[in-house]
C-alpha cells in the first residue's frame, strides 16, 4: 500500500482512469494524443519510483539519477570538483 500512495502510483492511475472516461465519445486530436503522452510518462516515472525504491530496500545498486541514490557527502564532491578543475587547468 505505501508504494501505491508515496510514489505517485495512485496518482498516475487515476489521472489515467479520468482521461479514458474523459475521452469517451471525443474526437481523437493531437491535444489527446499528447494528453495520453503525457499520462504514460507520468506512470512510467511512477512506475521506475516503485522499483528504484525496491530495490534501495533489498540492498540493491540503485541507478545514480534515482531520488533513492545515496547521496555523496560534500568532501567527496568538493574533492571531485577540485579534480575536476585541475584536469581542466592543465589541459589549458
Amino acid at each position: 500500500m505505501r508504494y501505491l500512495l508515496r510514489t505517485g502510483l495512485f496518482s498516475a492511475i487515476s489521472t489515467g482512469w479520468t482521461l479514458l472516461r474523459g475521452s469517451r465519445g471525443q474526437q481523437f486530436t493531437w491535444r489527446a494524443v499528447l494528453a495520453w503522452v503525457s499520462w504514460a510518462i507520468t506512470l512510467s516515472l511512477a512506475i521506475g519510483a516503485v522499483r528504484d525504491m525496491r530495490r534501495q530496500e533489498k540492498g540493491l545498486p540503485v541507478s545514480a539519477d534515482s531520488p533513492f541514490a545515496p547521496k555523496p557527502d560534500k568532501k567527496e564532491r568538493r574533492e571531485k570538483r577540485r579534480d575536476e578543475v585541475k584536469r581542466i587547468s592543465k589541459q589549458r
